[in-house]
């Protein structure tokens, strides 16, 4: 491997996968293209839905949409190459593919979090001020905030690639995972990366402390809101509109809880464990994403059954 002063594009790495679990590859793959096929048809056909369907247009389904198009792009870096992996024996990547796909499965991971965070706010609004919902909520609203998010994510990875490129890498260029993890390739160079090592813990620590903090307190406040509610039927009313992005929450931060602890505190965990639980991360919250909203939002059935069976829908 050449220096980050070199001529990078002309280096590549190779991925083995599952360490331990080379031979079992080709068995873990199909579950995971199984899975991989679910998310694709299941987001693609919600946010169809939102987009053809102008009853859709309403600041909680507009975070959906974004949040599924975060998953998509995330999980899309990553599982092509490791199907091709698993499938084809088809290990190496090139230097600067390894960057790009470095970039898109960091930065996207933490704009999922931050809509997520945006989802919370959405539900303090129309829980705790419905009067003000639409009013507080507008369209120009959410377009800045889709602006921050894509931003958010932007600029905390961007540094990323550039502390991989400055490494010396000797003559190890066997990463042991399924794709570019950052730490996986920094772990790889034969000089100091305590930068890395810095800024990737700091970076975690600020997007999960600022993103589970604001849903904590959104939740609080919501929670208060409920148990002052006069009735048990509008209690219970109220808080079934939250259970589908509690669900979320829990997708999106518990995976993502265990793969990083196993990391970095997982000094007795095997490598094939820890890289299990960062694929877990990559397809099982987007693919059950969709499909809890599916099944907890009415409006959101009724109009994917609509896109596939017009006819049907026709006499309900």
């Amino acid at each position: 491997m050449t220096s980050g002063g070199d001529n990078q594009s002309s280096s590549y790495f190779i991925l083995i996968g599952i360490p331990g679990l080379v031979d079992a590859q080709v068995w873990i793959s199909f579950p995971i293209f199984f899975m991989y096929l679910i998310t694709l048809l299941a987001n693609i056909s919600v946010l169809l839905t939102i987009l053809r369907e102008e009853s859709l247009h309403q600041p909680m389904y507009l975070f959906l949409s974004m949040l599924l198009l975060t998953d998509l792009v995330q999980s899309s870096a990553a599982l092509p190459k490791m199907l091709q992996l698993f499938w084809f024996k088809l290990q190496e990547i090139s230097f600067e593919s390894c960057l790009v796909q470095m970039f898109f499965i960091h930065s996207f991971s933490i704009m999922a979090s931050s809509v997520v965070l945006a989802m919370a706010f959405d539900r303090y609004v129309a829980i705790c001020q419905p009067l003000r919902y639409s009013a507080i909520l507008t369209n120009p609203l959410i377009a800045k905030i889709g602006v921050l998010v894509i931003l958010r994510g932007t600029l905390l990875i961007f540094p990323h690639p550039f502390l991989i490129r400055r490494l010396l890498f000797c003559k190890n260029h066997v990463i042991e995972h399924t794709y570019c993890e950052h730490m996986a390739v920094a772990k790889l160079a034969c000089a100091d990366i305590r930068v890395n090592v810095v800024y990737r813990l700091a970076v975690a620590l600020f997007v999960v402390g600022v993103d589970v903090m604001g849903i904590a307190v959104s939740y609080v406040m919501i929670v208060t809101a409920v148990f002052n509610l006069p009735s048990r039927e509008a209690r219970h009313k109220v808080g079934s509109t939250c259970v589908s992005h509690v669900c979320v929450i829990l997708l999106s931060y518990i995976p993502a809880l265990f793969s990083f602890v196993t990391q970095r505190f997982g000094g007795h965990t095997a490598s094939s464990t820890q890289i299990i639980l960062s694929i877990l991360y990559l397809i099982i919250p987007p693919m059950l994403n969709p499909i809890i909203y599916g099944i907890k939002t009415k409006e959101i059935q009724k109009n994917v059954l609509k896109l596939y069976c017009p006819q049907k829908s026709v006499f309900r």
